[in-house]
């Protein structure tokens, strides 16, 4: 189990240190060090990403996150109230789905779903 080519090329090109294991039946990709946008109460967390198996005709669903973030103030940012163990770790998760419509199984990629991880957590430091 393993990443298409592409996906595996568009992290090297965005500079993202990541490793990609299995994990439960999950192809999982570790985004390690993430630099995060201001307004959060870090600068940069490690990103957890769990593909289904049929990944990428089956878009992602969810991310998490290692430290906890909120706001840089304290604030709780909605959907991530959850917290789950993976590989020894505790990971905050952040409840995100797409809309049926929004993944375009052969066009989008790990680079549009990064695109949108950056959106949401630009949004949350926005908050703050």
């Amino acid at each position: 189990m393993d990443l298409p080519a592409e996906d595996h090329a568009a992290l090297r090109d965005e500079g993202l240190a990541y490793e990609v294991f299995e994990d439960s039946g999950m192809l999982c990709v570790q985004l390690t060090g993430f630099p995060l946008p201001e307004g959060l109460n870090a600068a940069q967390a490690d990103i957890l990403l769990r593909l289904h198996p049929l990944y990428p005709d089956v878009p992602p669903d969810m991310w998490w996150a290692s430290p906890a973030l909120t706001t840089a103030t304290g604030g709780t940012i909605p959907a991530t109230e959850v917290h789950e163990s993976h590989r020894g770790r505790n990971w905050q998760r952040w409840s995100r789905h797409l809309p049926p419509s929004a993944w375009q199984a052969g066009t989008d990629s790990l680079k549009s779903y990064i695109a949108l991880l950056r959106t949401e957590l630009a949004t949350a430091g926005a908050a703050t």
